[in-house]
């Protein structure tokens, strides 16, 4: 053995006290008194089980430093050192979840690792039971060894933490931290709610709910976690009338001024009767007070359900702030609610009874046509807090958008927040975005977004978009309109002022070498651009030139420029050019394939 190989004094004594921890308690009161110098080193060299003996054994409460504190404790004894058990704990995290880790910052890290734990134990157990072969309780099955490892049950330690052999153990001993789950149709049984009965869920993901048996037991499991449920979605579900109205009602109204659900999805899901809306349900969107989020997406609802839904809502007295009723075919569902009659007409904007918080409608995909779009400006005015529009992948044409157009004029005039349009394969019409466009770069509250992408456009829009930009709309989507060669030519020549552009999308355009000319004039015209999607454009190589001398020239923020699907044929020439604008590590560059049999923009 190596010099190198030879253990340290101090691993040696890590590695028996950990096995001491594991074994027994006797050794706690000494590693109390250990000095702050070799506690810290042993809490951070601890597994996950001999760490949470610790700090559930720990006299005082931790905190995330050693400082001293002079009051008393009610048994008169000094409050002593705390320990940072939460850098413990984060390290084990983004050890075990290197990648999760890296994206969330959660203030609790020991709750957020065995919440994670518990939810990798769930998984697993799901597969088991998922079996047709399987005719057992829950509880039983015996977690794998490649789990039990993670947490220190190994080699020798496997005999000593045997009390973690199966899924009754992880939930007994960490359910109390699960606050959000996710759980598979088989877990949803009687038994469920008994092994997560120390939880305190806040939110709950279910997936491929089918069956009565499954609905009995994730009421149960609802109702046990009534009081701090805040989020409950459902994927990829099967439900009935009855289902929903179990679901409901395992949601007792009696403290939902406190602790009402706060965002409901169904989301993939089929509804067994889509015509009829049941009782429970509109009980349940009416009465929640606290309700912020709704998302109804691709559950193939009827017309009625959904005019049903609005008109609930409509009524309610809610803070709801997202609706979602994306991909539902709904065509029609406001006629009876607005019909254009000289009878009905649309009452001022800002004047109705709810929907007043509503900040993000999403309606995509729901084959809107004209007269839907016209129905929906006379709903809109109840809307007088509404920020996100989305109408996308909707037929509305031309005359869809211009029966919108007076409810943004009459937003901007109101000064209401107003501020993101999506419009994306709505089949419009160069001349019916034109009249949009020019309206909304005449308005006094101009957007921060606007996508028009997947419309066949043409060149002749690039006048519009060039005043469009000229405004301080900050986000643009402009990708596959057929802008071509000249399109990017006659938008370059608009671009006379410096622009407030924060990310813009001009992919599937077709656009070749003028695509890059007019890329190199925006980022001196836009010191605060950040993303560029320019794929797809027949780019060649030579627009790689023009693009790295903009990049330097700019010294802007660009972080990210999509440049994929352009067929280049490297040389040595342009990896050093791509080397010297990456130098500082800051832009990510989406380079093309060098492959040249690679299929070809948007050719089969």
């Amino acid at each position: 053995m190596s010099e190198s190989e030879i253990p340290s004094l101090i691993s040696l004594c890590i590695e028996a006290i950990k096995n001491e921890l594991l074994r027994g308690d006797d050794l706690l009161p000494i590693i109390h008194e250990l000095p702050s110098d070799l506690f810290d080193i042993l809490v951070l060299r601890l597994p996950p089980l001999a760490l949470q003996k610790l700090q559930t054994s720990m006299p005082f409460d931790d905190r995330d430093d050693h400082e001293f504190a002079g009051e008393c404790l009610g048994n008169g004894r000094k409050r002593g050192r705390s320990w940072n058990f939460n850098k413990a704990w984060r390290n084990l995290f983004k050890s075990r979840w290197p990648e999760l880790g890296n994206r969330i910052e959660p203030p609790d890290w020991q709750q957020t690792y065995w919440e994670t734990h518990l939810q990798n134990c769930l998984d697993e157990v799901a597969e088991i039971a998922s079996l047709p072969s399987f005719n057992g309780c829950l509880g039983e099955i015996k977690i794998s060894d490649s789990l039990l490892e993670l947490i220190g049950s190994e080699g020798d330690m496997a005999t000593l933490t045997c009390g973690y052999s199966k899924l009754y153990h992880h939930c007994q001993h960490f359910g109390y931290f699960a606050r959000c789950l996710r759980l598979q149709n088989v877990l949803c049984d009687a038994e469920i709610s008994h092994l997560l009965r120390n939880s305190k869920l806040q939110s709950l993901e279910l997936r491929w709910i089918r069956s009565k048996e499954h609905i009995a037991g994730l009421c149960k499991l609802l109702n046990q976690n009534s009081e701090s449920l805040t989020s409950l979605e459902f994927i990829h579900c099967m439900l009935s009338s009855a289902s929903i109205t179990a679901i409901c009602c395992s949601l007792p109204t009696e403290s939902l001024q406190t602790h009402g659900i706060k965002n409901f999805s169904i989301n993939t899901t089929n509804f067994v009767a889509t015509n009829s809306v049941p009782l429970e349900l509109v009980s349940f969107l009416s009465s929640r007070r606290s309700l912020y989020s709704l998302k109804l997406s691709d559950n193939h609802l009827g017309q009625n359900f959904a005019k049903v839904v609005f008109s609930t809502l409509l009524n309610a007295s809610s803070s709801l702030s997202i609706l979602d009723l994306s991909e539902n075919n709904i065509s029609g569902w406001l006629s009876q609610l607005y019909g254009r009659s000289q009878s009905n007409p649309s009452t001022p904007l800002g004047v109705g009874k709810s929907l007043q918080s509503l900040r993000v409608l999403n309606l995509r995909g729901n084959n809107l046509n004209k007269d839907d779009a016209d129905d929906l400006r006379c709903a809109l005015v109840h809307m007088p807090n509404l920020e996100v529009l989305d109408m996308s992948d909707n037929p509305i044409e031309d005359d869809g958008i211009r029966s919108l157009i007076p409810y943004f004029v009459e937003a901007s005039e109101k000064c209401t927040p107003f501020a993101d349009l999506m419009l994306e394969k709505c089949e419009l019409s160069c001349h019916g975005v034109t009249q949009l466009i020019k309206t909304l770069s005449s308005l006094s509250r101009p957007l921060k977004s606007l996508s028009v992408a997947d419309n066949n456009l043409g060149s002749q829009v690039a006048a519009a978009l060039g005043e469009l930009l000229c405004t301080s709309i900050q986000v643009l989507n402009i990708g596959g309109v057929g802008f071509g060669s000249s399109g990017f030519r006659a938008l370059q020549e608009e671009l006379t002022k410096e622009l407030k552009l924060v990310e813009i999308n001009i992919s599937e355009n077709r656009g070749g070498i003028e695509t890059a000319k007019f890329l190199s004039k925006l980022m001196s015209k836009a010191p605060e651009l950040v993303t560029v999607n320019a794929s797809y454009n027949l780019m060649p190589i030579e627009s790689l030139t023009i693009l790295c001398s903009a990049i330097k020239a700019a010294k802007g923020t660009l972080g990210l420029l999509d440049l994929s699907g352009n067929i280049w044929d490297y040389k040595p020439i342009y990896a050093s050019m791509l080397a010297d604008i990456q130098c500082n590590g800051r832009l990510h560059l989406i380079l093309p394939s060098p492959t040249p049999d690679a299929p070809y923009d948007a050719d089969p």
